[in-house]
This record gives structure tokens, C-alpha cells and sequence, in this order.
């Protein structure tokens, strides 16, 4: 390892993800008018996080730090990273049912109806902006962290008494690992 290299994983740090129910997670985050040094660190962070934490979307929201960021990266081999800031989806078609899971709610998974199709706008981490067109997992995920953006965790599509028994199964298995 160079030390380059070394110098670059201590500067990155792996951040705490917020789980259901913790009332952080409903806070509507905020626009990211800064492209700065702090705000790459930062989308650095979130993406070692769901890479660490086995996920393939991560919203700001999620780590505690409530600004409109979302990264992403769908492929197996770990090199497709997308990172959507001040995201808002301009157009939805479709229906499609899909089972999703959160790394905000682990070990839970549950079937969710999406739109199928889904444009959306966003910048860039140099803030340019773009409008992207997807469909499949890829438009599932940008509805998924988008929601997280907006303060709504997928559980809450699902009816009362499954939100119900989720939150009970996460408040055990939270006083079990302490």
C-alpha cells in the first residue's frame, strides 16, 4: 500500500446509519448549494458506509447528516457509483411490486409498489446537473433514497400492524445487542 493511499482510507471514515423507528430518519433534508472539499469527503464517506454495510443506496438522511445526497452504486463489482444530489423526479410511469430492504432496517424485507419508470433530475458531486431516465432496480432505488430524502422509510407503505410487529422485531433484537 502507497502512502497515498494509506493517507486517503484514514481520512475516510465509516459513518453510523440511523435505524427504524428513530424519528432522524423523518426529517426532510435540505437543499446542498456547497461543492466543496467537506461535501467529496463526505459522499467518500457514504459510499466506504454502504459498501461496508452491504447496501446499494445510501441517503444522507441516513447517516445523521440531512442534506438532499444520495449515492448508489447497483453493480456487483463495486464500480458503478452514482451519486444524485438536490435529487426530484420529474416523471413516473408505471407499476412494478418489488421486495425492498434498508439499511436502516435490517434484516427486513417487504414487498413495495413503486412506479416502474422514473426521469429524474439531479447534480452531479461537481454540481452539474442532470436528468436521468431509469427503469428496473435502478428506478426502484432512486424512488427508495429519494424517499429517505423526504423523510419516509419504506416500512411506511406497508399497513400499521406490519410497521407495528417491524418496529417490535427491531426494538428486540436492538435491546438483545446491548
Amino acid at each position: 500500500m502507497t502512502y497515498d493511499n494509506l493517507e486517503r482510507q484514514i481520512a475516510m471514515a465509516l459513518l453510523n446509519i440511523l435505524h427504524y423507528p428513530d424519528e432522524r430518519l423523518h426529517t426532510v433534508a435540505t437543499a446542498i448549494d456547497t461543492f466543496d472539499e467537506a461535501l467529496q469527503q463526505r459522499i467518500e464517506d457514504m459510499f466506504e458506509t454502504m459498501y461496508e454495510a452491504k447496501g446499494i443506496g445510501l441517503a444522507a438522511t441516513q447517516v445523521n447528516y440531512h442534506k438532499r445526497l444520495v449515492v448508489m452504486d447497483l453493480s456487483e463489482e463495486k464500480d458503478e457509483r452514482r451519486v444524485f444530489i438536490n435529487p426530484e423526479i420529474l416523471e413516473k410511469d408505471g407499476e412494478t411490486v418489488y421486495e425492498e430492504g434498508c439499511l436502516s432496517v435490517p434484516g427486513v424485507y417487504e414487498k413495495v409498489t413503486r412506479a416502474e419508470r422514473v426521469k429524474v433530475r439531479a447534480q452531479g458531486s461537481d454540481g452539474t446537473p442532470f436528468e436521468l431516465e431509469a427503469d428496473g432496480l435502478l428506478a426502484i432505488c432512486i424512488q427508495h433514497e429519494i424517499d429517505h430524502l423526504d423523510g419516509k422509510v419504506f416500512v411506511e407503505y406497508l399497513s400499521e400492524l406490519k410497521q407495528n410487529r417491524i418496529k417490535s422485531k427491531l426494538k428486540k433484537r436492538e435491546k438483545q445487542n446491548i
